[in-house]
């Protein structure tokens, strides 16, 4: 009887562990959300540090995992690029922006030797569906008959909504489409919402017998600064103490999570003033508070989203990234002295309304749909349609609270990104860091892990360029990650990292390369150039960056030869 009883408790273990045994370990394929914002700094959101109110991405980094030590490429267009092939961007063709620079890595196009997450997952029986911002080929307005060979439903998707340019108006974006066709704004259009509703309708119109994947690019909170008067009003007087105030608050919040170490100071201000000395104060003021606004629009939204998973029974079997394309911006758009409209030859006397159903083709409107002119200028109240303008630098450096420089360069302020993934039927962790460095080369692949899918040999009659990427699933279960460098390069600002140290250059004009070594694991913050105590580790690195260049199709920025 003993024995019996012995058998009865040994299969009723067997089969609890057999039910909590994750989707992964049981090749259940799950739904995909890749979702990115644009233009944000590594402290924004709230389980990051920050104090904008984020409370659906912090539910989802509560119920799921942080990776601390995640990396972007600096810059929107070769982000997507990346994000998308699982290759670096020059593999891609985008080693710089939309302009064709006259080598493979550089036509501004997305590679025919590369394939996307997309193209790759239908090939596993998944559905395919994107809501946001493209930007991985070339739009030309003036073109009447503009080619769409990388647009999104050419390069994998069934259904796409949103921009094919890379900035635009919130109220009229420019390259405004629904699948091949352009389109204008309906009434009322906020593009943030508009990016929210149509992917909350793809999911709602999905046949549930197969899985989908969904890529979910806003533009949240690339300038211009545009929010809607109800989302701004939350942050009225929030940053009324200063740039200086809010980085000291975010870095002593960072430090009590766990999120960075101690011994990690605060970066220096890069020259901003002190909040005292600052002119036009309350004009800074409103500038973040827009920004602030334009991020909780965009958390609100992908709050929409979960709760057409919920309503679908599907929100425990979806797969949830959410990441950044490049740090926090320092580019001032429209800081000029007075305020005038954008373009010298407006009369702001005349009213010249858009047509209904005229879509717009200027990536800054020259006129509202109301036939206001467009303004820019230092004082102007930013948020609305007749404006256009950054959040500038000061903020931005706080957006990057504790590291160095922006968007555009490779230091840890402008490549460093918040992960946050999101999988309770497989991922058993819950509200966990995970420190292991990764890079947008590996979504990929553990998109092709989750989904049992295969990277292709060959796609479309053409060669396919080996993917860079490695999946990220040995870490969701925190298991080390495969010993590799990683490497960046972006107009001339260059880096490499190898285990905990790091080689960057920051671009300068008639000088070759200006390296600094940091050992990230006591100095993140960069302050402490190891380059001159430790000249065999730099060397090293320097080597393999030289040998990744050669690779890629990297060009020098100055003389833009190949490096050989």
């Amino acid at each position: 009887m003993i024995r019996h009883k012995l058998v009865i408790v040994s299969l009723l273990s067997l089969i609890a562990l057999a039910s909590c045994s994750t989707d992964k370990q049981q090749n259940i394929q799950p739904n995909i959300i890749l979702i990115m914002s644009d233009d944000m700094g590594y402290s924004d959101i709230g389980c990051y540090g920050g104090v904008i109110n984020t409370p659906v991405l912090d539910g989802l980094a509560e119920n799921g995992l942080r990776f601390t030590q995640f990396y972007n490429t600096s810059r929107c267009c070769p982000t997507r690029a990346s994000l998308i092939t699982g290759l670096y961007q020059h593999q891609a063709g985008i080693g710089h922006m939309m302009n064709d620079r006259g080598s493979d890595a550089y036509r501004g196009d997305l590679s025919k030797n590369a394939v996307t997450i997309a193209e790759v997952l239908k090939q596993a029986g998944y559905a395919t569906y994107m809501s946001g911002k493209w930007h991985v080929t070339p739009y030309k307005p003036s073109e009447a008959n503009q080619s769409k060979h990388n647009w999104p439903l050419q390069r994998g998707f069934d259904k796409f909504f949103g921009t094919i340019n890379g900035a635009g108006s919130f109220y009229d974006p420019n390259s405004l489409a629904r699948g091949n066709e352009f389109i204008a704004p309906s009434e009322d259009f906020y593009y943030t919402d508009a990016i929210s509703d149509n992917a909350v309708k793809f999911i709602e119109e999905h046949n549930t017998d197969k899985p989908f994947f969904m890529y979910l690019p806003y533009t949240a909170a690339h300038w211009p600064m545009h929010a809607k008067p109800e989302d701004i009003a939350k942050y009225k007087g929030k940053f009324d103490e200063g740039w200086g105030a809010l980085r000291q608050t975010k870095y002593e919040q960072m430090v009590a999570m766990g999120l960075i170490k101690p011994e990690w100071k605060l970066s220096e201000k890069d020259g901003i003033p002190d909040w005292e000395d600052a002119e036009r104060k309350s004009w800074y003021s409103s500038l973040m508070e827009v920004y602030a606004a334009m991020v909780d629009c965009m958390d609100q939204g992908i709050g929409k989203v979960m709760t057409s998973l919920d309503k679908k029974g599907i929100k425990e079997k979806t797969l949830i990234f959410f990441l950044q394309d490049n740090g926090g911006c320092a580019e001032e758009y429209g800081f000029v002295d007075t305020i005038a409209p954008h373009y010298n030859d407006i009369n702001p006397d005349e009213k010249k309304p858009m047509e209904k159903g005229e879509f717009q083709t200027d990536m800054v409107p020259r006129y509202t749909r109301d036939g206001r002119p467009v303004l820019v200028g230092k004082g102007l109240t930013p948020g609305t349609d007749d404006t256009y303008l950054g959040y500038g630098k000061p903020w931005a450096n706080a957006s990057n609270t504790p590291f160095r420089t922006y968007k555009h360069w490779v230091h840890e302020g402008g490549i460093a990104t918040p992960l946050i993934v999101h999988w309770p039927s497989g991922i058993s962790a819950k509200n966990e860091f995970r420190h292991q460095p990764g890079h947008l080369i590996d979504i990929m692949a553990t998109c092709i892990d989750v989904a049992g899918g295969d990277y292709p040999k060959t796609f479309n009659g053409n060669t396919i360029t080996p993917l860079e990427g490695i999946s990220l699933t040995p870490a969701f279960e925190n298991q080390d990650l495969e010993d590799r460098a990683i490497f960046w390069e972006h107009e001339g600002n260059k880096a490499v990292r190898l285990g905990k140290y790091k080689l960057v250059s920051k671009w300068k004009k008639d000088s070759e390369y200006n390296w600094e070594l940091y050992d990230l694991e006591s100095d993140r913050s960069e302050i402490n150039d190891l380059i001159q105590k430790m000249p065999e580790k730099a060397t090293e690195l320097e080597t393999l960056w030289k040998g990744w260049a050669k690779k890629a199709g990297v060009l020098t920025w100055s003389e833009k030869q190949p490096i050989g």
